[in-house]
This record gives structure tokens, C-alpha cells and sequence, in this order.
């Protein structure tokens, strides 16, 4: 099964209001299921930055050339780089001396000079960890049945500089939930998800400040949306198995500006709070409901206050929502 590319003509880092809005679909169905999501990244992501043993002493190609944990590699030398195995074949066919890498980081293209160091072994390195895939669980958000477009996470899959990190291919799974680690002050907590490599269930097209977005097909009853407004609302996610509820929360604050819509709010339900400390890691993405609407998705709690955090509006969602094709 093919994963399609993300589109071209849309880039990762690209925030959300800087895409023309669209109107509100009338109606999806919310999400609340837990889904595993593999993502690989155009280009090698720098995991850490290490030193090479030489016959000579300890060195870091790398730390001396300024290169960071975070940085995203696209070229080295003459070579492209989007795999980690692009990435050993270039690094085979240096010789020793200085060579070019170039990479992303803070949405921006850099280049570097580095010169590669000869471990005891007799190969040439650059002292550097790297990763060229991400998997975790997160929380779907909405279905679109008259286009088959979902969201979920309602954040983008980013790298140690919280920009988003460029997207090669990716996919949605399906996921259970095994376990719960509480969140409590100064350390959030993290629903523990099973993923079912073999469920596959949608493809990953965007990957943005609002979330990542593709096309799937899921079932379920369509409910409006809507937009925030301060007071009782509910969120709907996975603690255990397969099972969705919804639990008590309350939107404390909105802030709109030409930027989007966000809000602050509180988890409000005893029984979620007793069950995970408040908002924990894989909950990203559980759809917020307000009077009978979906209004938006959690994304990030208060690492001083796990039964705060903050949410984004199904209305910014949808702004890319309607450039998955």
C-alpha cells in the first residue's frame, strides 16, 4: 500500500493562518480513538551529537562544525539525503576532507562545512545520532465522510525546536491503550498505546502547527461544530482498550486574533482526574464538544499544572483540512 507525498505546494512549517479559511463543514463525525502514528521525515533528523574515538584523541565533526540536536539533514556533499540510508552511502564515499552538509532548522535551509574525523576502525565519521522516523499514539480528532478527510493531534510531530518536522511518508494505524502514566506538577504524564502495524487506516498528507491530516475512511454519527465559547465543555478520548468517552472540562479563556482561535481550559472530571493527573501526552487531539458541537481539539497541557492546558479550533483545523487532496 502507497503512502501518498505531502502535497507540493504546502510545506510543513507553514502556520496555520497563513492559509486562506474555509467555512465551516456543517457537520463530522468526532473522533476520541486512539491511533498510531509512523511517520518518516524528508531528510535525517540529528537524534544527538556524539565524538569520534581517532588514533589521535576524541573529536565532534559535528559540535565543531555547529551543527545541533534537531537539525534535519537534506544534503551531504553531492548527495541528496532522505533516508538514513542515503545518509550511510554518502557518509561511505567521503575521503577525509571538508565536505558540505546542509539541513533544516527552524523551518529554515542552512549550510555547514564539516570535515569528517577517522575512527580507530579506519572510517571516516561526523560523530552524529540520527533518526529518520517518529512513531507514537495520538487521538483522532474529526472524520469528514463527504471527503474522506480526518485531523488528529491538533499539534504538529515536531523536532527539539518545536517547528514541525518536514514530512516524507506516513500513516495512521490502529491503536489500543495499555496503560496510563499520571501526569503530576513538573512532569507530564502519557497514555502507553499498542500499536496494530497491520491496521492500517489512512495516510499522512500534512503535518502542520494544527495537526497532522490525510484521508481515511472511518464510521460514525456527524455532530455541527461550532465555535468556542467560555464555560462547560466535554472531551472525548481513549484510556483503556478501544473504548471512547467523554469527560468534564472548562474553557477558561479564548483568544482569537488573525492568527486563530485558542483557549485555556480545565479538566473538571474527578474520574479523569483520579485516572491520569489531567491531560497527559496522547491525549493530543481529543475532540472538544460544547453544546452539542465540536468546537476543537486539546493540545498541549501545563507542565506546572497537569489538569490545564490548551486547545486549537476545529475552524483552524479545517483551514487545512480543505488542502488534502
Amino acid at each position: 500500500m502507497t503512502i501518498k507525498k505531502i502535497m507540493a505546494a504546502i510545506t510543513a512549517t507553514v502556520l496555520c493562518f497563513m492559509l486562506s479559511a474555509a467555512a465551516l463543514a456543517e457537520s463530522l463525525v468526532p473522533g476520541g480513538g486512539a491511533v498510531g502514528i509512523r511517520m518518516t521525515t524528508d531528510g535525517v533528523v540529528v537524534a544527538g551529537i556524539s565524538e569520534v574515538e581517532t588514533s589521535s584523541g576524541k573529536r565532534s565533526p559535528a559540535a565543531d562544525a555547529g551543527l545541533k540536536k534537531g537539525d534535519v539533514i537534506t544534503r551531504l556533499g553531492g548527495s541528496e539525503i532522505a533516508t538514513a540510508q542515503d545518509f550511510k552511502a554518502a557518509l561511505s564515499a567521503l575521503d577525509g576532507s571538508k565536505t558540505t552538509v546542509t539541513f533544516e532548522r527552524g523551518g529554515k535551509q542552512k549550510q555547514l562545512n564539516i570535515t569528517p574525523a577517522q575512527g580507530t576502525d579506519g572510517a571516516w565519521k561526523l560523530g552524529l545520532w540520527l533518526r529518520d522516523g517518529i512513531s507514537g499514539v495520538g487521538t483522532l480528532t474529526f472524520y469528514d465522510p463527504a471527503t474522506g478527510v480526518y485531523g488528529a493531534l491538533g499539534h504538529c510531530i515536531s523536532g527539539d525546536d518545536g517547528e514541525a518536522l518536514p514530512l516524507g511518508d506516513g500513516g495512521i494505524y490502529g491503536a489500543e491503550i495499555v496503560g496510563i502514566v499520571q501526569g503530576t506538577v513538573g512532569a507530564p504524564g502519557q497514555l502507553d498505546g499498542k500499536t496494530d502495524a497491520a491496521a492500517f487506516l489512512g495516510d499522512i498528507r500534512i503535518n502542520c502547527g494544527c495537526g497532522i491530516f490525510g484521508t481515511a475512511d472511518f464510521d460514525g454519527e456527524t455532530m455541527d461544530t461550532g465555535e468556542f465559547e467560555t464555560g462547560p465543555a466535554t472531551i472525548r478520548c481513549t484510556l483503556e482498550g478501544s473504548q471512547t468517552r467523554e469527560y468534564g472540562i472548562e474553557i477558561k479563556k479564548v483568544y482569537s486574533s488573525s492568527e486563530g482561535t485558542t483557549v485555556m481550559l480545565t479538566v473538571t472530571d474527578p474520574e479523569l482526574i483520579a485516572l491520569t493527573g489531567g491531560i497527559v501526552q496522547g491525549m493530543s487531539g481529543s475532540p472538544i464538544i460544547q453544546n452539542g458541537r465540536l468546537v476543537g481539539a486539546v493540545t498541549h497541557v501545563f507542565v506546572n499544572d497537569p489538569t490545564s492546558g490548551y486547545g486549537v479550533s476545529i475552524e483552524d483545523m479545517l483551514r487545512y483540512a480543505q488542502h488534502v487532496s
